[in-house]
């Protein structure tokens, strides 16, 4: 009986360093899979900050300003005036009044009455 004790916990102990032994490698795949995202966000993140600094750089008003003066005349760009506004007073809203609410179970249940009826 001791001989086979001995055995089960020896193969026990065995088992639990197989399972420690592979959630060793695991955990360590696992963190290098993170490393590698986190890499690649800050790669992300370096070409968002360029393409964010070319985009300011082709909207700079001059630039913009130039190109609207040689394309003039292609465009048919023209300058705003006060006049191309509209006032408040001339937007139309819509109509907020909603209908009333029936019940439908009410309405349905209701006997239809004949106007020329006398109700009791």
């Amino acid at each position: 009986m001791r001989n086979l004790m001995l055995i089960l916990s020896g193969l026990f102990v065995m088992g639990l360093a197989f399972w420690a032994y592979r959630e060793n490698y695991r955990t360590q795949a696992e963190i290098a899979a993170v490393r590698d995202l986190q890499q690649e966000i800050r790669q992300l993140k370096e070409s968002l900050s360029v393409l964010n600094a070319e985009w300011a750089y082709l909207n700079r008003p001059d630039r913009l300003r130039e190109l609207a003066d040689l394309n003039f005349v292609r465009l048919g760009l023209l300058p705003l005036e006060p006049e191309q506004f509209g006032g408040v007073s001339t937007i139309i809203y819509p109509d907020l009044a909603l209908p009333p609410i029936t019940n439908p179970i009410e309405t349905a249940a209701a006997p239809a009455v004949d106007p020329g009826e006398d109700v009791p």
